[in-house]
């Protein structure tokens, strides 16, 4: 029996390598947390606004609802601040 340990192990040595040799690999991921931060919002009637502020770049994006349905009815400004 003695002799049979080593011959197990060397097996499972190369079974772990394949093993790893098919499994892929991991990959980076992009970042998803949104870099723009909500600052205000007021709405009137059948009209919405909202503010955004990028910090790291200063700008500044304001969107306003159309009336239109999904995105479509969208419309967007962008700003930077001095």
């Amino acid at each position: 029996m003695p002799r049979s340990l080593p011959r197990f192990s060397v097996v499972a040595v190369l079974l772990a390598l394949a093993a790893a040799a098919f499994i892929p690999s991991a990959r980076s991921q992009i970042q998803v947390t949104p870099s723009l931060l909500p600052i205000g919002v007021a709405s009137s009637g059948n009209t919405s606004m909202v503010w955004f502020h990028e910090p790291s770049t200063g700008r500044v994006v304001a969107c306003q609802s159309t009336g239109g349905a999904g995105l479509t009815g969208v419309q967007c400004a962008v700003g930077k601040l001095p």
